[in-house]
């Protein structure tokens, strides 16, 4: 009788994931409102550019828009408007975002100069509301302005941003809250401070713009008026 051979038991074959490489859904998922700011590389900015900032608060946080608070706020401006080659040159403050316009001499001395303000501003507000942790929703979002077209559009978005969300305005002239009693450039006091606002008669918690197109050459688009309601899309 035939001997049976024997079998050699083959070894089974697993599919095991792959480790690294993309996968869906992984990654840092957004936070804020919105799906966050792309974790791309911010574009290369020269000195002579202004920059458009934008900065969301948080979910579930205080609103910006009282009078305590932005006492707070601009204090915390004042502290790091001129820091690292970074100046703050004209903001606005709304109820869960800010709107800043500035100038850096480069992309890392914005990208430092953001970091001070904003570690000030959320400790300040942090203190005020007697928390403690995040203020910001996630990092902000730059733009960078390169024409006096772009700059003039800016400096009314930011200085007349309430009158886009139909906010009411104390004298129905400028937003207690945004910059613009610092403001040179409005064409109801052709170069004069207003008068009668929250700012009073506080030091200017700003730095003087530097760069061509921030301190003159917008001005070649004419002055802006008081009551103009910016155009949607700026930002």
């Amino acid at each position: 009788m035939a001997k049976k051979q024997a079998t050699i038991p083959r070894q089974q074959q697993f599919g095991f994931a792959r480790r690294g490489g993309r996968r869906p859904g992984a990654g840092r998922k957004p936070k804020g409102e919105r799906a966050g700011v792309p974790h791309r590389p911010r574009e290369k900015l020269a000195a002579r550019f202004p920059v458009h900032v934008t900065v969301r608060v948080d979910r579930g946080l205080p609103g910006l828009r009282d009078h305590g608070t932005h006492r707070v706020l601009r204090d915390a401006f004042a502290a790091g408007c001129d820091r690292f080659g970074f100046r703050l040159a004209h903001y606005s403050v709304q109820s869960n975002h800010l709107h800043l316009i500035c100038e850096s001499k480069d992309r890392a001395a914005l990208a430092k100069g953001m970091q001070g303000l904003l570690i000030r501003v959320a400790k300040a507000l942090n203190r005020l509301w007697q928390r403690h942790g995040r203020v910001f929703a996630d990092r902000y979002h730059s733009r960078i302005l390169r024409t006096p077209r772009e700059v003039r559009s800016a400096l009314c978005y930011v200085l007349n941003n309430a009158r886009r969300h139909a906010a009411r305005l104390r004298q129905a002239l400028l937003d207690p809250f945004a910059s613009g009693f610092w403001f040179g450039g409005w064409k109801e006091t052709a170069g004069r401070r207003p008068r009668g606002l929250d700012g009073g008669d506080a030091e200017r918690p700003l730095a003087r713009a530097r760069t061509w197109l921030l301190e003159l050459g917008w001005r070649r688009r004419g002055l802006i008026g008081m009551r103009e309601v910016p155009a949607a899309g700026v930002s």
